[in-house]
């Protein structure tokens, strides 16, 4: 790979240079605050606001996303950064960049993720922004203890003040899905299982009680909402729950890929449900797609997670559930 050469810029009074390893010690903050942007959009949902990993989607994931804040600065180097945004990552939920993003975007966002946390250690990305759709974050504070780990969501309720109770119940309708799974101040503590994935939720009110308080949920959410299917074969059920526990993070609970998440991605994951779609792909191709991943996507392989029978179970519940397969 040729030497990763930051382009000329200007705004700011600075100029970047060329390099080959290293990072000049000061960025552009006009370049900086373009990767930000790029890495809010495309990064956050597996590395992190933070870029430390602690996110739903790293819980589902094996290998986990790389976090970025206990990478060391002496080997990860940008063109290390670079190639794997280039060329994704075999064997990891890695994708290639390549076809998503432009040579430099992809310098950008490299350049971001180096200084903004292998190097400082920064605490947040700022992706709670009203560009990003947060307009007033601030009033979801009460929850913001629960979020950064300075309380731990597994503290007992009668242990809680009264804003403190406010803040849980806050944290756990509407952020736990990005900031934390399981309890990010006690290792080992409680798993907190939330469905639907689809966050968050718009003007989410603290005071009206459920479900007043729940009437703003994000359109997404509809995609995310269990599914009941009858006459399920053992064979579909374990489908069910593999599909729900390795596929719908992406894919959303009804196929669609129309979930939050889903709804990021580029390109977007596909809608298992469309006729146009399904009526073309035969079983044969749709298990090669799952243990093989698909190139230029972000669908990973998957065969060293889920062996032949897991994958033909999930198979069997697509069939079954969202689209007939033909053989």
């Amino acid at each position: 790979m040729t030497s990763w050469i930051i382009a000329v810029a200007t705004c700011g009074g600075i100029q970047a240079n060329a390099f080959a390893g290293t990072l000049p010690a000061v960025h552009d903050s006009a370049q900086h605050e373009a990767g930000r942007k790029i890495y809010n959009f495309r990064c956050y949902f597996c590395h992190g606001y933070s870029g430390n990993a602690q996110t739903v989607a790293a819980s589902f994931i094996t290998p986990p996303p790389v976090d970025f804040t206990s990478a060391k600065a002496a080997w990860f180097i940008p063109e290390h950064i670079v190639s794997v945004l280039q060329k994704g990552k075999p064997g990891t939920a890695m994708p290639s960049f390549s076809k998503t993003l432009t040579e430099p975007e992809i310098k950008l966002v490299a350049a971001f993720v180096l200084d903004e946390f292998v190097r400082r250690k920064a605490p947040n990305t700022r992706y709670h922004t009203p560009e990003n759709g947060w307009p007033n974050h601030q009033r979801y504070q009460a929850a913001f203890p629960f979020a950064t780990g300075e309380i731990s969501v597994s503290r007992p309720w009668e242990k809680l003040s009264e804003e403190q109770a406010r803040g849980k119940r806050l944290f756990l309708s509407s952020c736990v899905t990005c900031h934390d799974r399981g309890d990010a101040a006690e290792k080992g503590g409680v798993a907190w299982e939330t469905r639907p994935l689809s966050y968050p939720r718009n003007n989410f009110s603290y005071t009206a009680p459920p479900p007043d308080a729940m009437t703003s949920a994000s359109p997404y959410r509809l995609h995310d909402l269990p599914l009941k299917v009858a006459g399920m074969t053992p064979l579909e059920r374990q489908g069910q729950k593999l599909w729900q526990d390795n596929c719908a993070f992406c894919h959303a609970t009804d196929g669609t890929g129309k979930n939050w998440i889903g709804m990021f991605l580029e390109p977007h994951p596909r809608n298992l449900r469309d006729p146009a779609f399904m009526g073309a792909i035969s079983r044969a191709r749709l298990v090669e797609a799952i243990r093989e991943g698909l190139s230029y996507t972000s669908m990973p392989a998957w065969k060293s997670v889920l062996n032949d029978k897991e994958i033909n179970a999930i198979v069997a519940y697509i069939s079954k559930a969202f689209y007939p397969v033909r053989n």
